[in-house]
């Protein structure tokens, strides 16, 4: 789709996440500046603007232009993702009000999972809940998931067909997906991206039975019940005090129980849904690590990873040691290769606004 009157120049990606607002400026070689506030853009550099949009819900798969239709749709799906959807629409209607008159593209996080196949995205629950209600499972951090398979086959210098891929997001929203052929069959986010494995703040999967106990037996209302599997569970929940696993680190490092409690948990949850997206990708031929806990925290990995020797994986531990750089860190003669890549929904989100716009080369 070629939209009349696009500009060549770049494309601002904005990246409104449950914690943080990441701006890049991407030019057409996809060299990517970071930049720190919308209203200091110069609008002739300006191409186009692409959102990340956590929660397309059942309409929204491809990318589309940003009218107030879409802008009232976007809004409907806020129940689904109330951290991400909001901030999202704030940013949309900042760079609206900054960039007049410049195009606005919403790429959607769960439209990479459109291909988890039926038997992994349907909810077993009533009819009603399904069909009327939508109660389905969508998938999360596409985009990050996306640059991550298409990194991934560079790295072990093999085509996408026939691999089988488990790429772990971990940062303060975490998510563990199957990929295979290219594609995606499965995550452990579903409806919202509340399930699955433990985050920054955020529970994952809790027995419900014990949700609606707290509601029937402690007077939690869905407000309050909302608010606490959200802001005050997960890492911070367990350690009792913080999400950022670099400051539970520095605590186990100083001999603080709830601190290795919190570690020991997440790695167990994260490592369970790695061996349950294997069987979903139908085997493993590599771990991808990325986002900020995946990329930033190696004790992290060797916890994980040291869970998952039944798999034939482990790790090199001066490879796992180095601090930067998509690499390869499993021992030469791992079963399963252990990659690091570093998280670029940037430049996914900038091809997306381009292919969709039309937009070409700056000049």
């Amino acid at each position: 789709m070629e939209v009349a009157g696009v500009r060549s120049g770049e494309i601002l990606v904005v990246n409104a996440g449950s914690t943080s607002l990441k701006l890049h400026l991407v030019d057409a070689s996809e060299h990517s500046e970071r930049i720190e506030d919308i209203e200091s853009v110069d609008p002739d550099r300006v191409a186009a603007v692409a959102h990340r949009v956590v929660h397309g819900g059942p309409r929204f798969r491809e990318p589309v232009l940003v009218d107030a239709t879409v802008h009232e749709q976007i809004f409907a799906t806020e129940p689904l993702a109330p951290l991400h959807n909001a901030p999202c629409l704030a940013a949309i209607d900042r760079a609206r009000a900054a960039l007049p008159g410049v195009p606005e593209v919403a790429v959607f996080d769960t439209g990479f999972h459109a291909t988890i196949p039926p038997e992994a995205a349907v909810c077993p629950v009533p009819r009603r809940w399904r069909e009327e209600w939508g109660v389905r499972r969508y998938g999360f951090h596409g985009l990050s998931v996306a640059w991550s398979t298409q990194r991934a086959p560079e790295l072990l210098g093999r085509p996408a067909e026939g691999l089988r891929l488990v790429v772990c997001h971990l940062g303060g929203g975490c998510s563990v997906s199957a990929v295979r052929d290219g594609r995606s069959v499965d995550n452990t986010m579903g409806f919202s991206p509340l399930e699955g494995v433990p985050m920054a703040t955020r529970s994952g999967s809790v027995d419900p039975g014990a949700l609606v106990y707290l509601m029937r037996e402690r007077g939690l209302d869905g407000e309050g019940l909302e608010r606490a599997l959200n802001f005050d569970s997960g890492l911070k929940g367990l350690a009792g005090y913080s999400g950022d696993m670099r400051e539970i680190e520095r605590a186990v490092a100083r001999g603080e129980d709830d601190a290795t409690l919190a570690t020991e948990v997440f790695a167990h949850r994260v490592a369970a849904a790695v061996s349950a997206m294997a069987c979903s990708a139908g085997g493993i031929d590599a771990l991808v690590f990325t986002a900020g806990i995946g990329e930033g925290s190696a004790a992290t990995r060797e916890r994980v990873c040291e869970r998952l020797a039944f798999l034939g994986l482990h790790l090199d531990p001066d490879r796992n040691a180095v601090a930067e750089g998509d690499r390869d860190i499993a021992t030469d003669l791992s079963a399963v290769r252990a990659l690091v890549v570093s998280a670029r929904e940037d430049l996914i989100a900038a091809r997306a606004a381009r292919e969709l716009l039309g937009v070409g080369t700056p000049g």
